[in-house]
């Protein structure tokens, strides 16, 4: 088996016990906010460390950086700031594996902003894949709401927090990829590694000032919580270098549909982790959306 698909599924399985770390947070002792923020409170300091080691041991200097990448990496972080809280509020909403499916149409998502923005073209078999994912998120928009009709199912809470998370996902993913392309260096790897110390350094700063405005006991709930707090960090940035790794082994299409096998690595931890029933319904949502995702990315 090629190295491209090991590192693909440990980046699926840090991302998977990173989301489980923060669920357990929330359901302790911190908001979907403070959550958020223990992600980025340990791992920005983990990833200045890294990125200066990297670039010490290389013998160079930090690359230069266009104007332009500061207004990127500033979009980029707000985005995925509001998909992180998104998805975390989620979590208090419906179980571990269901909302993890839902952040997953930030895949579907990028097709549009693709289309409005870049004027990207979608192929039949892309938007094939588009049609059978909205059929999966109706499936999970309606086993949201037992009994309810088609229109509440769609405009319940869970629903418009999974579709906000995937759509925020989306433009940052988008930002982030415009940031990249502002570092001067040949290296891919090294691109997104100074993209993703900034990132991680304003997101953690602009988190810590948000909560020392709003809600301060929150940030002596984090420092109380470091223990597992640090994990989120650390799996953080684990699954970051793991998704960048991959992405410089092998084309997007093929580790992006290899890493859906983080929708049956949360189905395994909502099942066995944290004891929550997933109905058929459900259950066939996520199976529907999953394929749709896995369309999109091989033959869209």
């Amino acid at each position: 088996m090629s190295l491209w698909i090991f590192v693909t599924i440990a980046a699926a399985g840090f991302q998977t016990v990173r989301f489980m770390l923060q669920k357990m947070l929330t359901t302790v002792r911190l908001s979907a906010a403070g959550a958020t923020f223990a992600r980025f409170a340990y791992s920005a300091p983990l990833m200045a460390v890294l990125l200066t080691g990297a670039l010490v041991s290389m013998g160079r200097p930090l690359p230069p950086i266009g104007g332009a990448f500061w207004f990127w990496a500033v979009f980029g972080g707000l985005a995925q700031i509001l998909a992180t809280v998104c998805v975390v509020a989620l979590f208090k909403q419906r179980n571990f594996a269901v909302g993890v499916t839902f952040s997953k149409t930030d895949v579907i998502m990028t097709v549009f902003i693709g289309l409005a923005v870049l004027g990207d073209t979608v192929s039949a078999h892309g938007m094939a894949a588009i049609l059978i994912g909205l059929v999966g998120v109706l499936l999970l928009s309606q086993a949201a709401e037992a009994g309810a009709g088609w229109w509440r199912g769609l405009s319940s809470q869970a629903t418009l927090l999974g579709v906000g998370a995937g759509l925020f996902f989306a433009l940052s993913a988008v930002a982030y990829r415009a940031a990249g392309l502002q570092v001067a260096a040949e290296e891919p790897v090294l691109r997104a590694a100074v993209s993703l110390a900034f990132v991680t350094a304003f997101q953690g700063l602009g988190m810590a000032g948000w909560l020392f405005w709003r809600d301060r006991g929150q940030l002596a709930a984090v420092w109380s919580a470091r223990r597992t707090g640090l994990l989120v960090g650390l799996t953080s940035l684990a699954g970051s270098f793991c998704w960048f790794w991959a992405f410089s082994l092998q084309g997007a299409a093929y580790v992006r549909a290899v890493g859906q096998v983080e929708l049956i690595f949360s189905l395994a931890a909502s099942t066995l982790v944290f004891r929550e029933p997933i109905s058929r319904r459900e259950l066939a949502g996520i199976a529907i959306l999953s394929a749709s995702i896995v369309l999109l990315v091989t033959l869209g």
